[in-house]
């Protein structure tokens, strides 16, 4: 597995600035207390948040990288979710302490001649870090589509409008009706040599890995945050999954997901997006037939690895390794 907390530790911050960014949408500004300065990050990264109650919940950071005394993160308010943003905005203020990772990233902006950066909903809190380093070097073109519902529940607005990003942002509003969704075909109808970022809700990157299918895998990059977890199909059956190293082995049920019977079986493993896309929990495959659900793996790398917060298996058993 990847991102393992235990590596890092947990370091305390405090939150200097608490504001509403949107509808349900807050940025929050840790530091140290002293101001100096963090542990590096790069643009697309995150950190795990030991939130009040002491459940660990993973944010993307929105700020530009070169801002090396801050992480700031934008937190939506998920009203049916685990409870963890519900936490953070109704019982963490300003001056408060927070226990936080160090910064992981699965969605790191690799060299490229061009990019497009494509965003739903809180999925711009990481594409806007994005944004706004290559806005700052300015070496590179980039344009940036941005759907949500409508403006209120439009964070960063203010900002996108400014003259950094003339003529480089796209902002779709659909009201919630999904034939009001953007078209995405003119923008992915020919292959270029840009590479693709894209985070929001599960539909979102479906859409785009369906329009992006001629493009080269390697250029087409997904996250997401969102509670998009996959449901169990009826047709799901209980298989084992054996710790190579260790020999142990856990009973997984028709009903429950790899990292719900490790959790209960008392084991940590990390994971943030728990929907398949993020990259967090993917873990080393060492034998059996997997049934592969995630939007992250691609081609060859599905014989090797699985994301154990969706994914299940097809045979008895699997072999893993964390």
């Amino acid at each position: 597995m990847t991102g393992d907390l235990a590596t890092g530790g947990l370091m305390p911050l405090q939150v200097k600035n608490k504001s509403l960014l949107a509808k349900d949408i807050y940025s929050f500004e840790l530091s140290r207390a002293d101001g100096s300065d963090l542990p590096e990050f790069t643009a697309g990264s995150h950190i795990a948040v030991e939130t009040p109650g002491g459940a660990m919940r993973h944010y993307s950071l929105s700020n530009d990288p070169q801002e090396t005394h801050r992480y700031v993160l934008g937190i939506k308010v998920e009203r049916n979710g685990r409870g963890g943003s519900l936490a953070m905005v109704d019982k963490v203020d300003e001056g408060d302490t927070v226990m936080v990772s160090p910064p992981m990233n699965e969605f790191e902006l690799l060299p490229a001649p061009a990019y497009i950066l494509v965003a739903g909903g809180i999925g711009i809190t990481p594409i806007m870090s994005m944004a706004r380093q290559l806005s700052r070097i300015g070496e590179v073109p980039f344009k940036i589509i941005y759907c949500t519902r409508n403006p209120e529940m439009t964070a960063f607005a203010d900002e996108l409008v400014k003259p950094a990003f003339d003529g480089k942002i796209t902002t779709h509003h659909d009201q919630g009706d999904p034939a009001q969704a953007f078209d995405f075909w003119d923008t992915f109808a020919t292959p270029g040599k840009a590479h693709v970022y894209c985070c929001g809700p599960t539909p979102l990157m479906e859409e785009i890995r369906g329009v992006t299918g001629h493009w080269p895998p390697s250029a087409i990059h997904f996250e997401d945050f969102g509670a998009n977890k996959e449901q169990s199909r009826n047709d799901d059956k209980p298989f084992v999954v054996e710790n190579s190293r260790t020999g142990k082995s856990y009973e997984i049920a028709p009903d429950q997901t790899i990292i719900e019977a490790l959790r209960a079986a008392g084991e940590k493993p990390p994971t943030s997006c728990e929907s398949g896309t993020c990259g967090t929990c993917k873990t080393s495959l060492i034998d059996g037939e997997a049934d592969h659900r995630d939007l992250v793996l691609m081609g060859e790398e599905k014989s090797d690895y699985i994301m154990i917060c969706v994914s299940r298996a097809l045979d008895d058993k699997l072999v893993l390794s964390w």
